[in-house]
């Protein structure tokens, strides 16, 4: 492959090119015109035009994606994670162009995208998931009756959701009525389905999940796992790799039954085993995430591997680099998800970052989206950049997190910062002591 197209926008974009790039792979970006003076749009080797500023008249536009890949002649094209990346049929019509998609093969997307289908085939294959309906919920009653026999509280989830959206925690009956109308709705707005069914909500639960790679000839392995419990409003904030949290002989279990899930689905390409963990350590498949994660980064700091890379050696139909035994886990890595939103309501912030600078040192990687002076638009996801920091213990990760945090400078807008700095010198932070609830118990006072 010597020219790949992005299917992407932002700071994924940019950090797939820049793998492309020391590989010697020409790359091609496509871009809205909100996005036109970004950085990714400037880095890429070609660049064009796709549409107006909203998704629908963008980057979710197949068929002009596929006229440009085609007309380009490009070998592949990479989805990134978000938008396309797990459209089944965005998959099905790259292949059927002739152009390889760089990640699992559209048949595993679709089976593992339906959060009912993929739990039922988890279950099959001997991986343990959270009590829940076996089937879609469609009657409040239903609904009702399910939550009464599992005991609140309960998670009312629609079943093509991800990334948080389409989940509400019900506390009882009330709140189960009050959401169930407006859940199957924002389902079906987001999704294409209105399909939700009802799970046991874990108390004080941790979200442990384990990347796993797959390629063409048979070969599937684990690359250890990341903590991903610090959430708001059920969306990653922070993730850190190893688990402060998880004792050795869990991991093992937890890596194991992974490669299990994986490999009940023949998995090719990136993926990632996500967990709910309880406090005794008991362990449920919570769903599986068919690309590339926002926070593979912290996984890439602990092994030394590039991850774009292995794809792009995954879809070239090449065996994966190193065997299990020779994939080893060194030091910790913590990633902060920097967002132009309030500190305290979490409330979009967008607009003109006209100043965006930090110092430079070893442990500190930053995939940035956006640079000083460009905008950020209210049109996408609000993510100005990923801050990963590394350390050879997690106290040195912390120590260096807040070293760059203190010399992070950002003018224009407001974003997250300010609450990186108060979870990093927070006591049950640094103890490893926290579940997904952390922010919401918190209730951190950001200036």
């Amino acid at each position: 492959m010597q020219k790949i197209l992005i299917a992407n926008r932002g700071e994924i974009a940019l950090r797939i090119i820049k793998t492309f790039r020391e590989m010697e792979i020409e790359t091609i970006a496509i871009y809205s015109d909100a996005d036109k003076d970004l950085p990714f749009v400037k880095e890429a080797t070609y660049a064009f035009r796709i549409g107006e500023p909203p998704v629908n008249k963008s980057y979710l536009k197949t068929d002009a994606i596929l006229e440009i890949a085609k007309r380009e002649k490009v070998d592949g094209i990479h989805p990134g994670y978000g938008f396309l990346s797990e459209n089944a049929g965005f998959a099905r019509a790259v292949i059927d162009a002739g152009i390889a998609f760089i990640g699992p093969d559209p048949e595993t997307i679709e089976l593992m995208g339906d959060k009912i289908v993929s739990r039922k085939t988890m279950k099959e294959a001997g991986v343990p998931i959270v009590p829940g309906s076996g089937e879609g919920t469609s009657t409040l009653e239903e609904a009702c009756r399910l939550a009464d026999d599992m005991g609140y509280p309960v998670m009312l989830k629609a079943s093509g959701g991800g990334g948080g959206i389409g989940m509400v925690r019900c506390e009882n009956e009330q709140a189960l009525a009050k959401s169930f109308a407006s859940t199957k709705s924002r389902a079906k707005a987001y999704f294409g389905s209105d399909e939700v069914f009802v799970e046991k909500y874990i108390e004080k639960a941790r979200h442990v999940e384990i990347q796993v790679f797959g390629d063409h000839h048979g070969n599937i392995v684990h690359l250890f796992e990341r903590d991903c419990s610090i959430q708001r409003r059920h969306q990653k904030v922070v993730e850190e790799s190893p688990s402060p949290f998880l004792s050795d002989q869990t991991k093992q279990k937890m890596y194991d039954t992974a490669l299990t899930a994986a490999r009940a689905v023949d998995y090719k390409n990136a993926g990632t085993i996500e967990f709910i963990v309880d406090e005794q350590e008991n362990f449920y498949f919570l769903e599986m995430n068919t690309r590339l994660q926002v926070e593979h980064p912290v996984t890439e700091q602990v092994t030394g591997l590039d991850l774009v890379e292995w794809q792009l050696l995954a879809a070239r139909g090449e065996k994966l680099p190193l065997e299990q035994n020779r994939i080893e886990q060194q030091g910790h890595s913590i990633e902060f998800r920097l967002y132009a939103e309030d500190p305290v309501s979490f409330m979009p912030s967008p607009g003109k970052l006209s100043k965006f600078e930090w110092a430079d040192f070893p442990g500190v990687r930053v995939d940035y989206g956006y640079s000083s002076n460009t905008a950020v638009s209210p049109f996408y996801d609000p993510m100005i950049a990923k801050c990963i920091i590394y350390g050879q213990s997690r106290d040195e990760a912390i120590k260096n997190a807040l070293q760059f945090f203190g010399g992070l400078k950002i003018e224009g807008i407001k974003t997250n910062a300010p609450l990186f700095k108060e979870i990093l010198k927070d006591e049950d932070f640094r103890n490893g002591n926290y579940s997904t609830s952390y922010l919401t118990q918190k209730a951190f006072a950001v200036n």
